[in-house]
Parts: C-alpha cells; structure tokens; sequence
C-alpha cells in the first residue's frame, strides 16, 4: 500500500488542467423537498477542556446516491444510482483535528485499554488507544491539522468518548449521509471551483493542512473532498448499491468484529481529481497497516494511512440499529 500510495500521487500530479475540468461545471439546486433541519448549528465545548468543535445542521430529504455510468473516473461500486431518503442530522463543520482527538487519546491516558481485551470484558469503560508506531501525526503536525493514521475502531471509540463525555451521541457519519453533507444538493461530479474547495495532489505540495481554510459547500461544510479522506460508519460491499433496489431509506451496512472493509470517502491531499468525486469509494485495506511489526497488528493506529482521518455526526432521530453502537473490533479479530 505504501508504494500504491504514492504511485496514486504521482498519477494524481500529473493530471491536466483539462482533467480538472472535466468534473461537470456548475454546482445545482437542492434537490426536491428537503424536511426541516435537526435544530440549529452550535458549537460543543469538551467537558473538561478549551477544545470546541462547530456541528453544522443538515435538513433531511431525497437524493440520488453513487454516479452515473458516464461520469468521469467513476468505478463500478459506485453505482447503480439509488435514490436515498435521509432524516435530518448534524455533521461536523470541519474533519475531527488534533486538537480534539488528543483529549481521547492521550490526555488522561493511563495505560488501561479495554480495546485489547477480550469483548466482553469492561465494556462500558473508557476505551484508550495503545501508542502508535513512530509519529501518531507522521510529521506533518497537531494543532488545528486534521487527525489521522487511526483505525476506523479507533474513529468509532473517538466518538464513544465523545458521547460519554458529554452527554450527546456522536457516531461516523454513514455513506449516505456523508455523500448527502458532501453534495449539499449538487447533482454534479465535484465542485466545478475543486482548487477552492479542496487539498489534493495538484495543490497540497504533499500534505494535509490546517482544517477550514478552503471554501466550504453550500451546507457550510469544510473538507468534505480532499485533505484527508474520511471514515465513514459502514463495512464497505462492493455491491451494495445493487442490493438497494433503485430506492432506500436510512440505509447503512452495520460494521463488523471484522478489521476490514470499510468505507472511506473524500479522496485526500495525495489523490487527484478523479478520486475527489461525491460519489467515489474507497475500501480500507490490509496494506494500511503494511509496516506494524506488531503481531497481532494495532487496531488503533494505521502504519500506511496517513492520508486517512474522519468527522463525525450525530442524528437527530436515531434508527434502532445505530442505538448504543460501539465497535466490536479486539485485538484478536480477524482481517476480513
């Protein structure tokens, strides 16, 4: 994966201008009838902490999911279109920083990590993340700078904490609804205005950057393409869009005790523009974690991925099965 990665780069870097502008033009309305928003936007304050984050309200309503046959760069997973029916949600204005994700992962850290143990045992205790391998940020910094390298067990007990400490209930974001957040009612392949919008390997020069800096989409949403890519609830099925039957609502693919796959989307600051699509998939993979020495291998930290973070979201009506969820992940699950 590590040299997949950056051969993905040097593609990416050598894409034309005219590639760029072969993402469809213009931004469209909304799609039709959206319902009302979840409540307002606001801004959370960690308990505990100085540390906020801003959680943007979406309206819920009908969209169409995946890409049409002809779009440029489309692969096969992405379709067949399906229109999807969503409630309304809140999502994070922003990708989940440093700032944040230390609180959980290493502020208060003493060393106890229920994650590593067996799946029953302290199950509803704090669980914290083992040291990565090397440099949790892989040199490119904290701060304001998007979180990233860690496990989508990792993103899913991010958010438990989360929850826990103050009282709301996050979670990752499902494929729909990120897909639904991303577009804002665009109907086209990508933002035709992508350099405002997004860090990707024409403009990045080879790193993610501080969040919020470029244009947001019509729903105020920053980074939803490019920067890194990002973990979504969902095991990834390569045919999943097939299973829906040309029309669905509140769909999701509960993840697994499984380590992989699962979805991630936005494309990053090493990909070009044909994986910086509303519509584009990616599956996390073995090789993410191709250089842990660890055996079993972490589940909290990727090796492999440093082009990898998340944001999350919260409902404003919860579906039954996403009640109480928490990752089933231990250090003795299997790959796939």
């Amino acid at each position: 994966m590590f040299l997949q990665r950056y051969s993905s780069w040097r593609r990416g870097r050598a894409l034309t201008t005219t590639a760029l502008v072969s993402v469809t033009a213009a931004v469209l309305a909304a799609q039709p009838a959206p319902s009302s928003a979840p409540g307002p936007s606001y801004t959370e304050t960690i308990p505990g902490t100085t540390v906020s984050f801003e959680m943007v309200a979406v309206p819920g309503g009908t969209f169409t999911m995946g890409s049409p046959a002809g779009e440029t760069g489309r692969k096969a997973d992405e379709g067949p279109q399906v229109d999807v029916t969503l409630k309304p949600f809140w999502i994070g204005k922003t990708e989940v920083t440093w700032d944040e994700y230390d609180q959980f992962a290493f502020v208060g850290n003493t060393g106890a990590r229920t994650g590593d143990q067996g799946a029953d045992a302290l199950a509803d205790a704090e669980s914290k993340p083992s040291r990565a391998y090397g440099d949790e940020a892989k040199g490119y910094g904290k701060g304001k700078m998007p979180a990233l390298a860690m496990t989508h067990h990792a993103a899913m007990e991010y958010c438990r904490w989360l929850s826990q400490k103050t009282g709301k209930t996050y979670r990752l974001p499902t494929e729909a609804e990120w897909e639904y957040a991303a577009r804002a009612g665009a109907k086209d392949a990508a933002p035709a205005d992508l350099d405002a919008q997004a860090w990707h390997s024409g403009n990045a020069e080879e790193t993610p950057h501080k969040v919020g800096l470029k244009k947001p989409n019509a729903f105020g949403l920053h980074d939803m393409l490019g920067n890194v890519a990002e973990w979504t609830l969902d095991m990834y099925s390569e045919t999943r869009y097939a299973e829906y039957g040309g029309k669905v609502s509140q769909p999701v693919t509960l993840p697994t005790d499984k380590r992989y796959p699962h979805a991630t989307r936005g494309g990053s600051f090493i990909e070009g523009p044909p994986r910086l699509r509303y519509a584009a998939r990616q599956p996390s993979h073995e090789d993410w974690s191709q250089r842990d020495p660890q055996i079993p291998q972490s589940i909290w930290w990727h090796t492999d991925a440093d082009h990898v973070g998340f944001r999350i979201a919260r409902a404003a009506d919860e579906q039954p099965q996403l009640k109480n969820l928490k990752s089933k992940v231990i250090k003795e699950s299997a790959d796939r």
